[in-house]
């Protein structure tokens, strides 16, 4: 029983990793819509997504769930509604490669703000996937001061810096479901691109990628993301969604034929690497955790 819930936790995981993964594609196949525009229906469609997901689970309580949240709730939904703003200006402004893989950092940055402001410890081998992770962002960033693309990637790294304070406000309330939090973000981020808005026009094309990347793609993706948490350690989590890092170039490539530099590559892999070692490290460290647990009981 044990085995197949933790096997339907790792399906679920790299599932949500794949719809999330279809950002870069669906951008890329945009006609007219700017960045304000897609963010305003894209954040829309998701908070009508999630409510409507919330709805069905809560029914009468669904009220008393959002009020739950508490002020950290508001401050995390500021934080990603903020990190879903420089996400999109990050895939319109520099390769999806270099997006998704700074972005695929967010583990360690994240052990990296705890450190700083939980004073937890890191072990040796985790300080050094750091290091090797920020050696693989500066390649990163070298290409982008090299094509003119590095705005982006400042933009991408910003935003994995709002969703790691994103994830310190959720660690101290992990008795409250903090997913209303998250839908509550798209709501936010829709009102942040409200005032920037030159009118409500939009094809009927482009509206309807907006809608699936609030809807399928970021709406599904993180749904089952949170479903998997219920089956699989964080670390696991981590781990195993870097399958939107792994498929997101990959269909940009089969798509529209955007193939990231050397430096990308380059810097993309120790990246890639980095996360994938911490977070077997982190994966080894956690069942250890268990084990030692369940022998003292």
């Amino acid at each position: 029983m044990i085995q197949n819930r933790y096997v339907i936790g790792v399906c679920v995981v790299l599932l949500g990793g794949a719809f999330l993964s279809l950002s870069g594609i669906f951008l890329r196949h945009i006609e007219q819509a700017n960045g304000w525009t897609i963010l305003f229906y894209r954040s829309s469609a998701f908070f009508i997504t999630m409510s409507t997901i919330l709805a069905f689970q809560y029914r009468r309580r669904t009220t008393l769930a959002f009020r739950a949240v508490g002020k950290k709730g508001v401050y995390a939904a500021i934080l990603l509604s903020l990190g879903n703003v420089f996400y999109i200006f990050a895939m319109l402004n520099t390769t999806v490669a270099n997006v998704v893989f700074i972005i695929g950092s967010a583990p360690l940055i994240t052990a990296l703000l705890c450190w700083l402001f939980l004073k937890e410890r890191i072990s040796v081998w985790g300080m050094v996937a750091m290091v090797l992770a920020f050696f693989g962002i500066g390649l990163m960033f070298a290409d982008g001061f090299n094509t003119g693309s590095w705005f982006g990637s400042l933009l991408a790294l910003a935003m994995v810096v709002m969703y790691a304070f994103y994830l310190l406000l959720l660690r101290g309330n992990q008795s409250v479901d903090m997913v209303p939090a998250t839908c509550l973000s798209g709501l936010i981020t829709a009102l942040i691109a409200f005032p920037m808005l030159s009118g409500f026009n939009i094809s009927q094309h482009d509206l309807i990628i907006c809608i699936l990347l609030g809807t399928v793609q970021f709406g599904a993706g993180f749904w089952l993301l949170t479903i998997g948490v219920r089956y699989i350690p964080a670390a696991e989590v981590a781990l195993f969604s870097l399958s939107e890092s792994i498929l997101n170039p990959i269909w940009v490539f089969l798509g529209v034929g955007e193939i990231p530099s050397k430096l990308t590559i380059y810097g993309s892999a120790i990246v890639l690497i980095s996360v994938v070692v911490y977070s077997t490290i982190a994966i080894q460290r956690e069942r250890m955790g268990l084990a030692s647990n369940s022998l003292e009981t």
